[in-house]
């Protein structure tokens, strides 16, 4: 999946657990929200790709960061390893019996 560094955040509905990014490119990527996790006093959105999409079997977490705006949030890549492993292995545990989770 390309890398998506600029996130442009849009509901599709306000019962609709899906939202759209945008990629390096421009490009519109749609994902399903499945959590927000805090670790370390940070927080975490977890989502997965829109079925038929590119790597629509692996989620993605992305960092919750605050924004000039009260309205908005924006979403950076984690760099961290260890801080990604570890929302990952809360996000596991937490769904463990919602998903087959595959090592």
């Amino acid at each position: 999946m390309e890398n998506i560094n600029e996130f442009d955040v849009e509901f599709e509905d306000d019962l609709d657990n899906r939202i759209t990014l945008k990629d390096e490119d421009g490009n519109d990527v749609v994902f399903e929200f499945l959590d927000l996790i805090e670790y370390e006093k940070e927080e975490y959105i977890v989502l997965l790709p829109e079925e038929g999409s590119e790597g629509d079997d692996e989620v993605v977490i992305l960092k919750v960061e605050e924004s000039d705006d009260e309205d908005e949030e924006s979403y950076v890549g984690v760099e961290d390893e260890a801080a990604l492993n570890a929302v990952f292995a809360i996000f596991k545990e937490k769904f463990k019996d919602e998903f087959n989770f595959v090592d």
